[in-house]
């Protein structure tokens, strides 16, 4: 449920800027899972899971599959490395756009 709505259009703005902005999709290498991935640094990376591409993980299912679920912090370090190759790749940009 939400609790702030936005009605003014720099609100919108920012909330595109920080929730939207530079999201690039990347693929894991090893399962189906799509996922949207903004790489501010090399140490820093913001990943925006769907439901699909939690469903799609084999390592996210096999982790719900043991006594008391999937830890709500649990990455996936077939998808990080899938991250890292497109970064390296130039397929993910690092860093803000004016770098």
């Amino acid at each position: 449920m939400a609790y702030i709505v936005p009605l003014h259009a720099e609100t919108l703005e920012d909330r595109a800027l920080y929730t939207r902005a530079r999201l690039a999709e990347v693929a894991c290498l090893d399962c189906t899972a799509r996922v949207l991935v903004r790489k501010n640094s090399e140490h820093h990376t913001s990943i925006q899971w769907s439901r699909e591409a939690v469903a799609a993980c084999a390592t996210f299912d096999r982790l719900a599959a043991q006594a008391g679920g999937r830890p709500v912090h649990a990455e996936c370090p077939r998808l990080a490395a899938s991250i890292e190759a497109a970064a390296r790749d130039g397929a993910l940009p690092v860093g803000s756009p004016d770098e």
